[in-house]
């Protein structure tokens, strides 16, 4: 398993969100005009779901490393990522049941089709605010500092060990 966990978690959320919006678009053209049978649609459902899921995982990941992120790195940054994580994970929700409706019979179907594609373009919105707000804790607040530290630290303890052998 990768250490830490958290960043190698993160990106699979938002890939997700961002190839939604893709299927499920051609997913309303394609049942709309008949080329294909509304089943197809429970590809859209599906990925829908592994981006919940994988939301969660990434949720829970962040959660189990802030304590260790915190002696680097101000709490209002930490604390501004996860209200974003808890919100993207509340919209992903929300899209699942509206993406989800898009399998109900005929009109509700169709209806259910269009305001899930709506749906998942706010759940990418929501994807790039907490990916915006993670990198900002990397790159502007050192939160990597957190295993790049201790990293450095085990590398120079090895280094003088292997000089005085």
């Amino acid at each position: 398993m990768p250490d830490p966990l958290h960043p190698a978690i993160v990106h699979l959320p938002i890939a997700l969100a961002m190839l939604v919006p893709l299927f499920a678009g051609l997913g309303l053209v394609v049942i709309q005009r008949g080329w294909l049978p509304v089943r197809v649609w429970a590809v859209v459902v599906l990925l829908q779901v592994l981006l919940v899921g994988s939301a969660f995982v990434a949720l829970e990941t962040g959660e189990d490393q802030e304590e260790r992120v915190e002696r680097f790195v101000a709490e209002d940054p930490i604390e501004s990522h996860e209200d974003a994580a808890k919100r993207f994970l509340a919209v992903a929700g929300v899209g699942l049941v509206a993406v989800a409706a898009g399998l109900l019979p005929e009109r509700r179907g169709a209806g259910g089709r269009i305001v899930g594609t709506i749906a998942s373009l706010g759940v990418l919105a929501a994807a790039v605010a907490v990916g915006h707000s993670g990198g900002e804790l990397v790159y502007r607040h050192g939160a990597a500092n957190a295993y790049v530290s201790d990293a450095a630290s085990a590398n120079s303890a090895h280094r003088l060990q292997s000089h005085h052998d």
